[in-house]
């Protein structure tokens, strides 16, 4: 019989690791930065660039690395109001801090074995496997350097837990109640991610993962399944039972020959404003942060959309430092302590897919240009 977690024991970790994208946080930062993001591709700079333009609409700085710098003190604050003892160190995938000096200050500082916080909720090659193909890297160069072998594990995928749903349903509410009061019953919900090439949806997830019964692969499932529980999170709170809702898509960045998920947000409203949809709320329950895929392709473009068809939309907030978030946090670290130590804990998740599993298989997520080792994995 699984027991309730009770302890705040974090053996055998000694430390927690947030691991993000990283972003550009001056304009000479961002050609350095996409080229970062897309080494290996050939890609001019002009191109990027071009690419970058979002980017200096806002001064060349992203807001993600002060968003991870709020949540990072954030997870320091809960850990040591309710008796963590664990240090919690930052690194970036793309961008200072880098991980790779992230986990050598982790090393320097004596400790041996790692949990990570990817700052991606879902399963996915550049939501999870990349993560993990970045911390193989990383580790390997240390190893290089001659620095003590580091043991590195990643937390589990955390789109069900209630520390994640909960605050997401919240800002939906809030986001219903800026509409007009005569718009308001009728607002459709559009829940958002970013889009990914079909073939990378289809084969995301392991391959026994009960998400993957759905068609479109664990990526569209896990989405879904958010998108459910807040919508009934939403209507039970709002008493309107009824209330049309869509999973769409957003950020799509690749050839246009190749076939993304879809359909995309701005063509999305479009369609709610043909069909005589009153008023939507945009809700993008696929980032953790308000970050620049927010604030542009959101914020900018999706509203210029709305704004040109005559559609009132809002946006709710993401999770960000959310106490009920960092708390959750907090609860998955010492769930996978207790695991570790050989101790059968409850595993909290809301609806239908249960808890994700906590270490990934070889299978996961495959790299879709070709195979490369991945830390955390079976």
């Amino acid at each position: 019989m699984p027991e309730t977690l009770t302890s705040t024991d974090p053996a055998p970790y000694d430390a927690l690791l947030l691991l993000s994208f990283g972003g550009p946080e001056a304009p000479e930062d961002v050609v350095p930065f996409l080229e970062n993001v897309t080494r290996g591709r050939g890609i001019p700079k002009e191109r990027l660039a071009e690419v970058g333009k979002h980017y200096f609409l806002f001064g060349g700085v992203s807001p993600i690395n002060e968003q991870n710098r709020e949540l990072l003190a954030a997870l320091r604050k809960d850990f040591a109001g309710h008796g963590l003892d664990l240090p919690v160190y930052w690194g970036n995938r793309n961008w200072a801090p880098y991980l790779v000096d992230a986990l050598r200050e982790i090393a320097r500082d004596g400790h041996r074995r790692v949990l990570v916080l990817a700052t991606s909720a879902y399963a996915g090659y550049s939501g999870c496997r990349q993560y993990r193909e970045n911390l193989a890297e990383a580790l390997e160069q240390l190893r290089g350097e001659g620095l003590p072998e580091l043991r590195v594990d990643k937390l589990r995928h955390f789109y069900n837990h209630p520390g994640f749903v909960g605050p997401m349903a919240d800002a939906t509410l809030a986001a219903l109640a800026e509409l007009p009061a005569e718009v308001r019953d009728g607002a459709r919900l559009a829940f958002t991610t970013h889009s990914i090439p079909l073939s990378m949806a289809e084969t995301s997830g392991a391959p026994d993962d009960p998400a993957r019964g759905t068609p479109g692969g664990a990526y569209v499932a896990q989405h879904l399944e958010v998108a459910r529980l807040v919508a009934e999170a939403v209507a039970a709170a709002t008493g309107v039972a009824d209330r049309p809702w869509e999973l769409v898509f957003q950020s799509r960045s690749g050839a246009p020959h190749i076939p993304w998920l879809e359909p995309d947000i701005c063509d999305h409203l479009a369609a709610l404003h043909t069909a005589g949809a009153p008023a939507a709320v945009m809700v993008p329950i696929g980032f953790v942060s308000d970050h620049m895929e927010v604030k542009y392709d959101l914020d900018t473009e999706a509203r210029a959309k709305a704004a040109e068809l005559g559609l009132p939309v809002t946006r709710a907030a993401t999770v960000g430092a959310d106490p009920r978030f960092t708390a959750a946090v907090r609860e998955l670290v010492l769930e996978r302590a207790a695991v570790e130590r050989g101790v059968r804990v409850e595993r909290c998740a809301l609806g239908t897919l249960g808890a994700s599993h906590d270490v990934c298989a070889v299978a996961c997520c495959p790299n879709p240009r070709a195979p490369k080792p991945a830390a955390a994995q079976l």
